[in-house]
């Protein structure tokens, strides 16, 4: 750290060697990327090295999470690195929960909460940096955000800062479509991770695969584990079969999105003195979140993703294999704390046909809520905003049919009071 004015941290992080170079580049460019493997603190310490900086004076500093959860953890850190509760300097907004004062300068929210918040007020009156973190995982509220943030910061203002960061990022093809802006690359991880991997056959059941693979880690390895796989059914059946079968010192935690808040976060505590514990997870905890004395990651390789069908007008979910960006962030897990270990549930030949990056939402998801939000921000083509990933021209024309088929949009695609009436219950619940 430099000796400038700031937080002081009590102990170091791989990204604190790039942080000086991160604020003055900002106070010269507007736009910013920033590349930082899994553990090396860019979602908990560069908003608040970023509190002092004269371009922040005066403004709030927005930082994104792809869900509530990292929300949540992110925020908490932040507070008690300042001596302080969440909803002071550090306020949270997501999904009905919202802890913010007259003295929160930081703002961690949801990318729904932004993507509503920007729609409301494409000026954003009173803030200063907006932080989009852990953008690989592209939902379609990120990019729908960072496309509004661009074209609000070309119009309406020329002195918001937008950074986006992540772990794994093509990080050449986010700054070009930035306006090729810098970017900021942080190496190496808070603590190594050694790779095993576990071959299994890919017609078995993954929930007794996955049983087999946590009882040889709790024999083979001390700490807590995180246990990656698709979905809640398959955790539920993995903790059926671990109940009875793991000593009696051992927790066992789901954890996944449809659960209740405080199960949640009680899945991401650490384990009670003299006991360890088993979190079985989905793809949710795969970035921004550390869970104190995790040092095992077993991962199934595997992701349960929703892909639209336009002939039914249906979501369904699809389990698919992950990509080796997203299986890097499991990876990094568990190094986040201390050394680990990761046991992979394929070949290690099979790492190498995995795709690079998961498949951006805007890509394969029903795209009329989309359209609905562009209508109300006054844009009734897609192709007039900049996409790292344009909207698939079908899924458009689909969209566009269903919206004005219930009298959404009007023949030239401008929003209709009908239109405005079906957003406004779906605008609150992001």
């Amino acid at each position: 750290m430099s000796s400038r004015s700031g937080p002081v941290f009590a102990f170091p992080l791989p990204i604190d060697e790039v942080l000086d170079a991160l604020r003055a580049t900002l106070a010269q460019a507007t736009r910013l990327v920033v590349v930082a493997p899994p553990g090396a603190g860019k979602t908990t310490r560069i908003p608040l090295v970023l509190l002092d900086e004269t371009f922040t004076q005066g403004g709030k500093i927005i930082l994104l999470e792809p869900r509530r959860l990292a929300a949540r953890a992110a925020a908490q850190r932040m507070a008690e690195t300042l001596g302080e509760t969440v909803g002071e300097t550090v306020g949270l907004r997501v999904r009905l929960q919202s802890r913010i004062s007259a003295k929160t300068r930081i703002e961690v929210v949801t990318e729904g909460v932004f993507a509503r918040m920007i729609l409301d007020d494409p000026s954003l009156e009173g803030v200063a940096a907006v932080l989009f973190d852990e953008f690989h995982e592209r939902s379609l509220d990120a990019d729908l955000g960072l496309a509004l943030a661009l074209e609000a910061q070309a119009g309406l203002r020329d002195d918001l800062r937008i950074l986006v960061m992540s772990a794994t990022l093509d990080g050449a093809r986010v700054s070009k479509l930035m306006g090729a802006c810098p970017v900021i690359v942080s190496e190496g991880r808070a603590f190594p991770v050694e790779t095993r991997y576990l071959p299994r056959d890919p017609t078995a059941r993954i929930a007794e695969d996955m049983t087999r693979a946590i009882q040889t880690a709790l024999r083979a390895e001390p700490g807590s584990i995180l246990a990656f796989l698709p979905g809640q059914g398959e955790i539920r059946r993995v903790a059926q079969m671990l109940e009875g079968a793991v000593a009696a010192n051992v927790d066992i935690a789901p954890l996944f999105g449809a659960m209740e808040r405080g199960a949640q976060d009680r899945a991401v505590q650490p384990a009670a003195k003299g006991r360890r514990k088993i979190v079985l997870a989905t793809s949710l905890a795969e970035t921004s979140l550390t869970i104190e004395g995790v040092r095992v990651v077993i991962d199934s390789g595997q992701a349960r993703v929703p892909r639209f069908e336009p002939d039914l007008g249906l979501t369904r979910l699809e389990t698919v294999r992950v990509s080796r960006a997203a299986a890097d962030q499991r990876r990094g897990r568990a190094g986040r704390t201390e050394p680990g270990v990761c046991y992979h549930l394929w070949e290690e030949a099979a790492t190498g046909a995995l795709e690079p990056f998961s498949q951006a939402e805007i890509l394969s998801a029903d795209l009329s809520g989309l359209l609905l939000d562009l209508a109300a921000w006054g844009v009734r083509d897609p192709a007039q905003l900049a996409w790292l990933d344009p909207p698939p021209a079908p899924a458009v024309r689909e969209a566009r049919a269903l919206l004005a088929s219930l009298g959404a949009l009007d023949a030239d695609g401008a929003i209709t009071p009908e239109g405005r009436a079906i957003r406004a219950p779906a605008s609150t619940a992001k």
